[in-house]
């Protein structure tokens, strides 16, 4: 199996061997911080802005939840942005992972040619559907094909198509349809090429739930009050920009998406921090469709996956500041 290892991660991972042969980090006055530059993963860039003291939050941005994640094992970020999708399989592989705060819900939509014959999901069957393997949307795809007695490696043809061409595939007619995040759905239908055919939300088990926010169970051990700072300023990131959407927008739009676009999308956008047990339902929910799906050979221990103690004191603490 060929490895690739992009190039920002390979930086990491060097400065990281420095770490461990000469013991210092070559961030150690900075809290580092990984996440995507997109609209709804944008909290991290606002850390600063809410974060106690005189100490320096890094941002680093990457094109994919796992390279986040092999740069947080590897001790090169403290923190970082993963979807749950991905939480689940790492954990399920005995890695040493915690969510300790949600990033985002919702986000997602499964996208057809504007003119083509698909009105529902069951006329998807035999079409060429684009997807990106071991993602969140992958599990989505998966679940709404299954969900409408669509056998999803027989009954329809799943092909590879990186997020980023999947506007361009769908437009020439080289796939039927996709399903990704924001803000490729809302793109197609603004440029005319593409109609939402759903949003693959399952109230009754897996929900709205996307991403989270994730650290090392030795980050927690050695710094807990390091991660408790980190999860208040996320949560007060969130909220912020939750109460200031033409900020959050137009900030976003720097990242290189429209703002128009922007705009369309972001009903289909949430920004999140809290976890409750019905997060933690739904994220178990998705641990066993992905089980079910053969994504992965086991679910994980939720309870080692999951710490909502700082979540916890988040919401005592806003709930003093009101008082």
């Amino acid at each position: 199996m060929r490895v690739r290892i992009h190039g920002q991660l390979l930086f990491f991972l060097l400065f990281s061997m420095l770490f461990l042969v000469f013991g210092s980090s070559p961030w150690a006055a900075e809290i580092r911080v990984g996440t995507w530059k997109t609209a709804q993963t944008i909290q991290p860039f606002y850390y600063q802005q809410f974060f106690p003291g005189g100490s320096k939050v890094a941002v680093f941005s990457f094109t994919n939840p796992a390279d986040q994640k092999m740069a947080l094992l590897a001790g090169s970020l403290d923190m970082c942005g993963t979807t749950l999708a991905h939480a689940i399989h790492s954990a399920s592989r005995g890695q040493p992972v915690v969510l300790v705060g949600a990033l985002c819900n919702k986000c997602s939509a499964l996208v057809v040619r504007k003119d083509g014959p698909i009105r529902n999901p069951k006329d998807l069957a035999g079409k060429k559907i684009g997807y990106v393997p071991g993602t969140m949307h992958e599990i989505l795809l998966r679940e709404v094909l299954t969900r409408n007695g669509l056998l999803p490696d027989k009954d329809v043809h799943l092909t590879r198509v990186d997020f980023f061409d999947m506007g361009m595939a769908l437009a020439r007619g080289g796939i039927d349809a996709f399903l990704s995040g924001e803000p490729f759905p809302t793109m197609a239908v603004v440029k005319g090429y593409g109609r939402i055919l759903s949003y693959p939300y399952f109230g009754g088990t897996i929900g709205t739930i996307n991403a989270g926010m994730l650290v090392r169970k030795e980050t927690i051990k050695r710094h807990h009050e390091l991660v408790y700072q980190l999860v208040l300023a996320h949560a007060r990131a969130t909220e912020y920009l939750k109460k200031h959407q033409k900020e959050w927008l137009k900030r976003a739009s720097s990242f290189g998406t429209s703002l128009d676009i922007l705009e369309k999308a972001a009903s289909n956008m949430e920004l999140a921090w809290n976890m409750d047990g019905q997060f933690v339902q739904r994220t178990r929910a998705l641990g066993a469709r992905m089980k079910a799906l053969n994504v992965i050979e086991k679910e994980p221990d939720y309870s080692i996956l999951f710490d909502l103690s700082f979540v916890k004191k988040v919401r005592a603490d806003f709930l003093r500041v009101k008082q």
